[in-house]
């Protein structure tokens, strides 16, 4: 099982809706947990206020429809009692003379906690506070539902008995568009997974930046983000729900919907806690100077029923599968290299190199940074000495290519041969020339190292050489895309 790899399946459900219509909305609730089973979801998100529809407007100030809801979450939790999936449902609760907009979590016939939302929007189109208490208001932190004492507020974690880093937080809507959302403390004491229950309208240009906000929180907290906004069945005549819902993780999509649609939505991916984990421990500031509130931590059983992943990892995740993207990133890789060599050569007054040309993938990309670098310093290509240096597994291909690369863009061409030179060392260490061992391969590296250094020496040139791992990131580029397809400009 995967569980213990870190790896917990999160989903985001938006229901068929009747707005003020409990009945319904329960019902269609508890046929989505029970789909959500058989995909094995381990942790479901539904919008905020999915109990009772969240354009409710004054019909929240009823008491038959806060009755109501607080039925309809009973009878949830007695259809869903022998079910292992925890599900966060949004609905009003009142509790201390204030009605609060909350996020209850369940699992198997019980309340696990209560999430309030702290930020109620009341401008433009949105007027919560007409009948919300943000959680700043609230002055306990237990309520009690049905006989029982249950956790309350924002300072709610939930963490799985046998994972620690399996452990999530809430927010819900507007909490997320605020400058300190509840979920930077969330991440901070813990929280790897946030679920967001929303109710997000729509307005030209806001489905964007929406997702930007996802997509950003997810990566600066360093966690996998849970969203569920309310659908087209919530809409007015004022204004229109599209039913938005997007996993990220660490700033990357894993699962996203298609919006406006009057059916449920539903999707869910597998997120990688240990990942996540990982990223932190490895970001240093990540932790910084910050307050480390006193969370609450409740913990929850998570049944390790995931057998295989959902999720795909990309086999080239360094490659991008676009291929406007890829080229944006090769001219950022050339760009990146190219003016941190033109700072070199500032720095020591130097306006020659030296580079050798194999003609194959390293060398090429050595010599095309080389020849941007003097491009943005203003230098003859001249001054770049490339040398072509043939030896005992030189081909004409690669020769040629060498060759006509140097000269296509007017660098100053050498070719020397290294072939006497190793077999008058081989003669010398007593090596058999037809051994085709390391010490064979090397000597050629070693021979062509020492020329390129010496003439350096002599043109008071530096040399340009490759990275350990150029050859192979380049490679990769070339495995996914055609060599065709990229044609290098002299630019």
């Amino acid at each position: 099982m995967l569980k213990e790899h870190g790896f917990v399946r999160c989903g985001a459900i938006v229901p068929r809706l009747k707005v003020a219509d409990v009945d319904f909305n329960v019902n269609e609730i508890i046929n989505q947990i029970k789909r959500a089973e058989c995909k094995k979801i381990q942790i479901a998100c539904f919008p905020e206020l999915s109990i009772t529809g969240y354009s409710c407007g004054d019909l929240f100030y009823q008491d038959i429809l806060i009755e109501k809801a607080k039925n309809g979450l009973k009878q949830i939790l007695e259809k869903t009692r022998d079910i292992d999936i925890i599900s966060i449902l949004g609905m009003p609760i009142k509790s201390e003379n204030q009605l609060f907009n909350v996020a209850v979590v369940i699992q198997k016939g019980e309340i696990l906690g209560i999430v309030p939302k702290t930020f109620i929007p009341n401008y433009a189109e949105f007027y919560e506070k007409r009948w919300f208490a943000s959680s700043k208001n609230a002055k306990q932190n237990e309520i009690v539902l049905f006989g029982k004492k249950i956790p309350f507020g924002i300072d709610l974690l939930f963490k799985d008995k046998e994972n620690e880093d399996i452990c999530f937080g809430i927010e819900i809507c507007e909490d997320l568009w605020a400058v300190e959302s509840p979920s930077n403390k969330i991440a901070l004491n813990g929280g790897t997974i946030i679920f967001n229950l929303s109710a997000s309208n729509e307005v030209v240009g806001k489905n964007e930046y929406r997702k930007d906000l996802v997509r950003i929180q997810s990566a600066k907290t360093i966690s996998g983000y849970v969203y569920s906004s309310s659908g087209v069945n919530e809409s007015t005549t004022d204004t229109v729900f599209s039913g938005s819902s997007m996993i990220y993780e660490n700033g990357k999509c894993l699962a996203e919907n298609e919006r406006f649609d009057f059916e449920t939505s539903l999707i869910y991916t597998d997120i990688d806690t240990k990942r996540i984990m990982n990223d932190r421990i490895k970001n240093i500031s990540y932790m910084g100077d910050i307050d480390i509130l006193n969370f609450r931590k409740i913990d929850v059983e998570i049944i390790d029923c995931i057998e295989s992943l959902e999720r795909k990892y990309e086999e080239y995740p360094f490659v991008p599968t676009d291929k406007k993207k890829i080229n944006e990133i090769c001219n950022e890789i050339l760009n990146i290299q190219s003016y941190g060599l033109a700072k070199r050569l500032l720095h020591t007054k130097i306006d020659k190199v030296v580079i050798g040309i194999s003609g194959g993938l390293d060398s090429t990309l050595a010599f095309l940074v080389a020849i941007r670098a003097y491009k943005v310093l203003g230098f003859s290509n001249e001054n770049i000495i490339a040398i072509t240096m043939p030896g005992f597994g030189t081909s004409p291909r690669t020769y040629e290519n060498a060759k006509n690369l140097i000269k296509n863009y007017n660098a100053t061409f050498r070719e020397i041969d290294i072939t006497k030179a190793c077999v008058r060392h081989f003669e010398d260490i007593g090596h058999d020339k037809s051994k085709y061992n390391a010490t064979y391969e090397n000597a050629q590296a070693r021979e062509r190292t020492q020329i390129l250094m010496d003439v350096a020496n002599e043109e008071n040139a530096i040399v340009i050489g490759t990275g350990d791992l150029s050859e192979l990131a380049l490679r990769m580029v070339y495995i996914q895309w055609r060599p065709d397809e990229y044609v290098w400009s002299k630019q």
